[in-house]
């Protein structure tokens, strides 16, 4: 086991509405984080306790979390979307449903510029991220 830092090429972001209830971010934060592992290129490996008892894998790489208001949202998923980046969004409608392809029909149903952001998610190489993650705070 080794202790020295890892620098990773690519990060992982969530950017999340400062205005949620705490039920509703960490719920938002799990669906836009789904949407990133959808590449299981991530993943590192599968765990194992000492017994033997395996778990799943999860992110190789740190999940960092930002937030800002609506405003902050879109200007972040346009500069990715702008950029070719990775990005997974969650519009505050979807609270309402209760399934994936319901889901999905909230976000068809609105052009980007529309959608009413309560997460977005990016995932690219780092230099890119942080550009367009200029300015916007960590989550507290």
């Amino acid at each position: 086991m080794t202790d020295e830092p890892v620098r990773f090429p690519t990060r992982i972001a969530l950017i999340l509405r400062d205005d949620l209830e705490p039920w509703q971010s960490v719920n938002v934060a799990a669906f836009l984080a789904s949407g990133v592992a959808a590449d299981t290129a991530l993943l590192g490996e599968p765990y194992v306790d000492a017994d033997g008892t395996e778990y799943l894998a999860i992110f190789g790489q740190p999940v960092i979390v930002w937030e800002g208001d609506g405003e902050v949202l879109q200007g972040v998923r346009a500069r990715a979307v702008t950029r070719d980046l990775r990005v997974s969004v969650y519009d505050r409608r979807m609270f309402g449903t209760t399934h994936d392809a319901a889901n999905r029909e909230v976000v068809a149903a609105s052009a980007g510029v529309d959608l009413d952001l309560v997460g977005v998610a990016v995932h690219g190489p780092k230099n890119a991220v942080d550009r367009i993650l200029k300015g916007v705070p960590r989550h507290r």
